[in-house]
C-alpha cells in the first residue's frame, strides 16, 4: 500500500519493513505474531522498545510502523480490532537540527574550492547547490544531466511520495555548476563515454552516494576548520531553511520550497532562529523604538 498508493521511496519501505520484523520477531519470542497479538502483547511490545535505549526517534517510527500496520489491516478487515489503539504514545520533544552560520557555509565553500582538480569542482557545486536549493540528499544524487541543461535558475524536483516542487538556484550555485561541469568527464564510469546523472562515479552505483558525500563534506569542513560533527548533506538543507526564516522569509515559502507536506514540520526552523527573530522584533516593532 505505501509502494503504490503513496509512492514511498525505496528507503521508507526498508525502514518500515525493519520495523514490522522488529515487532514480529519480539512477538515470535513470546508465541504471538502481528496478526494475531492482543493489546496486552502490543502494549509490553511498545514498553520493551522505551527500555531497550534506543533513540527516542527510533522508538516513536517503530510504534508509528506498528499503528499504521494495524489501520490497514483493519481497513482491509483482517482484523477486527487495532490492539494499539489503547495504547497512548509517548510525548517526545523534537530536537533542533543543527545550524551552520553564514560564515561556516562559506569556509566549506572557500576550503572545497581550493582543493586541486576536478574533486574540489565537484565538491564546490554539491555544497552550493544543496545550500541554494534546499534539496535533500537523495534529490541532489538523482539528479540528472539534463536537470542542468541550459543553466536553469530552478530545477524540477521529484521528492518524498513523488511529488514534484521547484527549487532555486542563484548565480553562485549556477556558476559552480558550470564550472564542474568542465570536469566531469573526469568521474565518469570506467569506459563509459556518458552518464545520465549530473554526479556521475566511478563506484558500482555510477554516481555519486550519500555516504561519499559525507566523506567529502567532513573532509572540507576539516580543512575549513569546522567541526565535523556539525556538517552533513542535511544540515546544509537545513542551513538553506534557516537562514531563509532568520532573513524574514514566510514560512509557508519554505515550506514549499523544502517540499514538507506538512507546515508543522517546517515550524521547527522558528524554533532554530529564534533568537534572529526576537531581535528583528526589538530593532524593527514601533513600539520598542518607541520604548527606547
Amino acid at each position: 500500500m505505501i509502494a503504490g498508493a503513496r509512492a514511498a521511496a525505496a528507503n521508507t519501505l526498508r525502514a518500515y519493513a525493519k520495523d514490522l520484523a522488529d515487532a514480529q520477531a519480539h512477538l515470535a519470542r513470546r508465541g504471538s505474531d502481528l496478526a494475531t497479538a492482543a493489546a496486552e502483547e502490543i502494549e509490553g511490545y511498545f514498553q520493551y522498545l522505551g527500555a531497550r535505549g534506543l533513540s527516542p526517534a527510533t522508538a516513536a517510527r517503530r510504534r508509528a510502523a506498528v499503528r499504521q500496520f494495524y489501520r490497514f489491516a483493519l481497513g482491509e478487515k483482517w482484523r477486527e480490532d487495532d490492539p494499539s489503539r489503547r495504547v497512548d504514545a509517548p510525548k517526545k520533544g523534537r530536537a533542533l537540527p543543527k545550524v551552520l552560520t553564514r560564515e561556516e557555509v562559506d569556509a566549506l565553500t572557500a576550503a572545497a574550492s581550493t582543493r586541486d582538480g576536478a574533486g574540489g569542482l565537484r565538491l564546490a557545486a554539491l555544497i552550493e547547490l544543496i545550500y541554494a536549493s534546499g534539496l535533500r540528499i537523495s534529490e541532489a544524487t538523482s539528479l540528472t544531466l539534463a536537470a542542468v541543461a541550459g543553466d536553469p535558475a530552478y530545477l524540477m524536483v521529484r521528492g518524498k511520495g513523488g511529488k514534484e516542487r521547484l527549487a532555486p538556484l542563484n548565480g553562485a550555485a549556477r556558476a559552480a555548476i558550470k564550472a564542474y561541469l568542465d570536469a566531469r568527464h573526469a568521474f565518469l564510469p570506467r569506459g563509459a563515454k556518458q552518464s545520465p546523472w549530473l554526479f556521475p562515479s566511478h563506484g558500482a552505483a555510477g554516481r555519486l552516494t550519500p555516504r561519499r558525500i559525507a566523506q567529502l563534506l567532513d573532509e572540507a569542513a576539516a580543512d575549513a576548520g569546522v567541526d565535523p560533527a556539525k556538517v552533513s548533506p542535511h544540515v546544509l538543507r537545513h542551513a538553506f531553511a534557516t537562514h531563509l526564516v532568520e532573513g524574514g522569509a514566510d514560512l509557508r515559502v519554505v515550506q514549499t520550497l523544502l517540499g514538507h507536506a506538512d507546515i508543522a514540520t517546517t515550524q521547527i526552523y522558528t524554533h532554530v532562529a529564534e533568537s534572529r527573530l526576537r531581535e528583528v522584533v526589538e530593532t524593527r516593532h514601533p513600539l520598542s523604538r518607541r520604548a527606547k
